[in-house]
């Protein structure tokens, strides 16, 4: 079967790394890729949401599934495009149609569907202009820090934890009058949760699921979880606080209510869920949906799941998932992201990046890169993650880290504390 990512990350090389295993493929695809995926598939210069470029390819190369990587063209409707296609409906895409997608799209629909479903989350209101005085009274009931999060998706930026209560106030003000575009003419108030986070990952047929290896990631660029929120700095799993009985409540409480929930909403889901959860107190409370897999955190999962990828994802296509084997490796795997030095800021592109051939022992997933030529150079902010497996997190993370030191670039960046709230 040939098969397509849609898609150019980290997440999306992890992909191409795992699907290139199974005997099922025939010839892989990815749109647009970058100079990572091009060592398991052909990469091909079509954006994410260039719907139509993506028909033509589908049907030139004779695509049999497709695998959507990123949040943006679920939620914009790429699964709907193929399903209102007569020559496309039949292709099985790997991800929800955009009813199921709004659980990202929109943190106020995500919101009423938990409450709807009486799943664990933060008390909230929702707010927006013509309700700004009843929003800033729900806040003023709360004691800070306060959660300010944009409606919409605004590539991982949205969401401002303030500790002033009139700082908090202005930033209502300021999110409803434009700071985040369209993502903000809704603003959604949240009740501050204290405790760990940590990502569950489930695949579902729409009735069945598998929970996939949970990880831990870590946003903030600075060490001890300090400075701005980043897409992501590093992920480790599994995760030791998410043991069997933690586990247990997360399922019962939340997955089981969140699969049966699209049902009876009437959504046909089909692809992954991710849980941003946090656990306070040993309870698993729900902070936000997303619609796809997590980066870095696919970068450290892909390296756990030793089934074949595309035997599951014909599970989910064809609706027998329960069937289908899901072998687990006990192993710790951790991925650490090297970074172009000023990310989240502004950061240059274009930098050589050498030295990719010393590395040993570790998985490179290239995030933002491009060849120039025949070299590789630098392309965006993440720019390369490096995962490892190893017997315990210290272990993996020695390895990832010694590999981090030999490869190069211009202003190279990374943080050396992954794992620290872990293995206190």
């Amino acid at each position: 079967m040939n098969i397509l990512i849609v898609g150019s990350g980290g997440r999306e090389h992890a992909f191409a790394w795992k699907i290139s295993q199974s005997p099922k493929l025939s010839q892989l695809f990815i749109a647009p890729g970058n100079a990572g995926t091009s060592e398991f598939g052909t990469n091909v210069e079509i954006g994410v949401t260039d719907f139509a470029a993506i028909r033509t390819l589908v049907i030139e190369k004779n695509i049999g599934m497709v695998v959507v990587g990123p949040e943006v063209p679920l939620v914009e409707g790429i699964h709907d495009f193929f399903l209102a296609d007569e020559m496309l409906k039949k292709i099985p895409v790997i991800g929800p149609v955009s009813r199921g997608a709004r659980l990202e799209g929109s943190k106020d629909f995500a919101k009423q569907f938990m409450l709807r479903h009486a799943i664990p989350t933060a008390a909230y209101c929702s707010v927006t202009k013509e309700n700004l005085e009843s929003g800033i009274s729900f806040l003023r009931s709360l004691p800070g820090p306060y959660v300010l999060k944009a409606d919409g998706l605004a590539a991982g930026k949205g969401v401002l934890i303030i500790e002033n209560l009139d700082e908090a106030e202005q930033s209502v003000r300021e999110m409803l009058g434009g700071m985040f575009g369209q993502a903000s003419e809704t603003v959604v108030i949240e009740e501050f949760l204290s405790g760990i986070e940590c990502s569950v990952f489930a695949i579902t047929d729409g009735t069945d699921y598998k929970i996939l290896p949970v990880a831990k990631d870590y946003k903030r660029i600075g060490e001890g979880d300090t400075g701005l929120n980043t897409g992501g700095m590093g992920a480790i799993s599994p995760v030791p606080f998410a043991d069997e009985i933690f586990m247990k409540k997360v399922e019962e409480r939340i997955i089981v209510p969140t699969v049966r929930g699209l049902q009876r909403d009437g959504i046909d889901y089909k692809g992954f869920i991710f849980f941003g959860l946090i656990s306070v107190n040993s309870e698993p409370f729900v902070i936000e949906y997303n619609v796809r897999m997590g980066d870095p955190e696919t970068e450290a999962v892909m390296l756990r799941i030793n089934s074949d990828l595309v035997e599951l994802f014909e599970g989910v296509a064809q609706g027998n998932l329960a069937g289908r084997q899901l072998d687990i490796d006990p192993s710790c795997a951790v991925t650490v992201m090297l970074v172009a030095g000023g990310y989240p800021g502004d950061y240059t592109k274009g930098d050589l990046i050498s030295d990719l051939d010393l590395i040993s022992g570790s998985i490179l997933f290239h995030s933002g890169t491009r060849f120039s030529g025949t070299e590789v150079v630098t392309n965006g902010g993440r720019v390369i993650a490096i995962s490892s497996k190893g017997k315990n997190i210290p272990e993996a993370l020695d390895l990832s880290y010694r590999n981090a030191a030999k490869i190069q670039f211009k202003n190279k960046f990374f943080r050396r504390d992954l794992g620290f709230d872990l293995l206190k």
